[in-house]
């Protein structure tokens, strides 16, 4: 990528798994996560407003909800990966309707990109990253060199 340098950051063994759902793809996700139940436990989870309630009721884990996607609850989740404070992107969109705020979720998926997190978008991928042994154990990985950027050393 020219005009940007890199460095490495280190990504624990505990993960923040974000996820989210449009509505007609809730009910894979939901049905996804009561089958992961056992590995997603072991992760902080946060999702958009209304899949982080539904995880919450289904599940019985704790879920830091964001608002609901179409009132920003996406571009809260992109600002938390910018912060790096997601690390993967679990994110059952609906490929067959178009969205209202579909720029929010191509930011979103934008966002996820730059910042080099695994991202999921159906039941099968989310499986391979959480099947990874790269979940339970820390390391290290590519990100944009911010400070670099700033002071101009790009």
């Amino acid at each position: 990528m020219i005009g940007i340098s890199f460095t490495q950051a280190s990504m624990a063994a505990r993960k923040r798994i974000a996820l989210v759902a449009h509505d007609h793809c809730k009910s894979f996700l939901l049905d996804w996560a009561e089958r992961q139940k056992d590995k997603l436990a072991e992760h902080a989870l946060l999702a958009t407003g209304t899949t982080g309630q539904l995880l919450h009721q289904r599940l019985g884990l704790p879920v830091e909800s964001m608002i609901s996607g179409p009132l920003g609850g996406d571009q809260q989740l992109g600002a938390r990966i910018a912060e790096q404070r997601v690390d993967m992107l679990v994110f059952f969109w609906d490929p067959f309707e178009p969205q209202p705020h579909d720029p929010d979720i191509k930011a979103l998926l934008r966002v996820a990109a730059v910042w080099n997190i695994p991202v999921a978008c159906n039941e099968c991928s989310a499986d391979y990253l959480l099947s990874s042994p790269l979940m339970e154990q820390a390391h290290s990985y590519r990100i944009p060199d911010y400070p670099a950027y700033l002071s101009g050393r790009r």
